[in-house]
């Protein structure tokens, strides 16, 4: 009997889970989904208080306003703008400083370029010392030493003395000994002097009591005061022209001596200088060849012309025919008349001889592309700077080698051999102007333009004779960058 209902209760269990089993999965089922739904957010099971504060909305974060975001634009545009206008200055003001290298050189083109050359090299070994102690240009340093005193060590000029002209003060300041009354005392006793020996021991007892004498001592000194003014001033090339002028003259500039010279009157031409005795010293040591060509064709004229526009590569026109046909074809362009926008007025004598050749004054009025830009940016800038009403008065533009021969025999200024104005690159400007800004602003503008090695230019009785390079037209943009 217990056996049976043993039986009969193991069999009832059995029964009861296998009844009971579906609905266990359906319960495990919806535990793992209300699981699944809260995990994720579906259900809150929160209390009622912290439903409610969750169901506060989040205050947004306020987005500018426009006009903010639009300064804020503006901002960076503007200073994106200055950044690449800066950058802009100083790549022109560069490539002009290069290209004042040439344009500055005539003055050193004396007919004793060698000779010079030659005892400013003998320098080279203290220079180069001297540079070195004080971490500077060797080369700029010698090239200090051509422009002040062509390497006589002996030169004096009442204040500033030796290889490099320092003045008492600025010797002092560096540690040389300067007794100027005693100098001056063995100087005049060296001139008196014709004994070899005596003038040997009167100027080493100079070089005691005046260290300005004393060419290694001196070029320590001058070494320093570049690297000291570089330190101040932030770039050589005001280094080198704070030499000149003092670093005081000098202050608070965040510009280069470039952006200073070409764009404003603040700054000489000191630095230039420097600039183009360190290329005639390169060329005296590594090329000779080039720099005899070069000396021979800056001896030619009173000017740089002929090294701009060689006799033997550059055409030149031989009868008003050539011309005729170049201003056809657009190789000249003739010149405007309209003096109100070029503030250039052509003579009544420009083309006067055309009527012995039996042709039209007009057929003279004309010029190369690039001295016509030159010269309608001289008229403008004139204008600019000076503010005079009377224009600029346009004496003679091209002119062919017949016109040139009949021009001899009534010009006694008339080029006898090979004249500028026969290819087209030269043109003339009456030196009678409105009053005295007028004419200094066309001083102002004729040395920028020949520093930019953009011209050279004749200063001659009645008029300017001006030549234009080649390349003038891009020298301008250079030059109009930093104006």
């Amino acid at each position: 009997m217990a056996e049976l209902v043993q039986e009969m209760g193991h069999d009832c269990l059995i029964c009861r889970a296998k009844r009971e089993a579906p609905h266990r999965l359906l319960q495990a089922a919806a535990l793992f989904g209300a699981g699944l739904a809260i995990t994720s957010g579906v259900l809150n099971l929160r209390p009622a208080h912290h439903r409610a504060a969750a169901a506060k909305p989040v205050a947004p974060v306020a987005a500018p306003a426009p006009a903010v975001v639009r300064r804020g634009a503006a901002a960076h545009l503007s200073f994106a703008k200055a950044q690449a206008s800066q950058a802009a200055r100083d790549n022109a003001a560069g490539t002009l400083e290069r290209d004042a290298a040439i344009g500055m050189g005539r003055p050193f083109f004396d007919g004793a370029v060698f000779t010079t050359a030659a005892r400013v090299a003998q320098w080279r070994p203290l220079v180069v010392r001297a540079a070195r102690a004080a971490r500077i240009d060797p080369n700029v340093l010698e090239a200090l030493v051509y422009v002040e005193s062509s390497g006589r060590a002996d030169v004096t000029n009442g204040v500033t003395a030796g290889l490099t002209q320092l003045k008492p003060a600025v010797a002092r300041h560096f540690g040389l000994h300067v007794s100027v009354a005693h100098a001056n005392l063995l100087s005049r006793r060296i001139a008196r002097s014709w004994n070899a020996g005596h003038i040997r021991q009167l100027k080493h007892w100079r070089a005691r009591y005046d260290e300005r004498f004393a060419p290694a001592k001196e070029l320590r000194a001058s070494a320093a005061y570049l690297a000291a003014a570089r330190t101040v001033l932030g770039h050589e090339d005001l280094a080198i022209e704070a030499y000149h002028v003092g670093i005081p003259a000098l202050p608070d500039t965040r510009a280069t001596y470039g952006e200073l010279y070409f764009g404003s009157n603040r700054v000489d031409d000191y630095a230039l200088r420097v600039v183009a005795a360190k290329r005639i010293m390169n060329m005296w040591r590594h090329h000779r060849g080039a720099l005899a060509f070069e000396a021979g064709q800056q001896a030619r004229k009173n000017s740089a012309e002929e090294y701009l526009h060689p006799l033997a590569s550059t055409h030149r026109f031989g009868k008003p025919a050539a011309i005729l046909r170049a201003e056809q074809h657009h190789i000249l362009r003739m010149i405007p008349v309209d003096t109100r926008e070029t503030h250039v007025a052509i003579s009544g004598t420009l083309g006067a001889e055309a009527r012995h050749l039996g042709r039209a004054r007009r057929l003279y009025r004309a010029l190369r592309p690039q001295a016509l830009d030159v010269l309608m940016y001289i008229g403008r800038r004139v204008h600019e700077l000076s503010g005079a009403r009377k224009p600029l008065i346009l004496t003679s533009a091209v002119r062919d080698d017949r016109y040139q021969d009949v021009l001899q025999h009534v010009n006694v200024n008339a080029a006898r051999s090979y004249s500028m104005h026969t290819t087209g690159y030269a043109f003339d400007i009456a030196r009678t102007y409105a009053n005295a800004r007028e004419g200094s602003a066309f001083q102002y503008v004729l040395d920028r333009l020949q520093a930019a090695n953009a011209i050279a230019y004749i200063r001659e009785a009645e008029a300017i004779h001006i030549a234009v390079a080649a390349d003038a037209p891009a020298k301008l943009k250079l030059i109009q960058t930093l104006s």
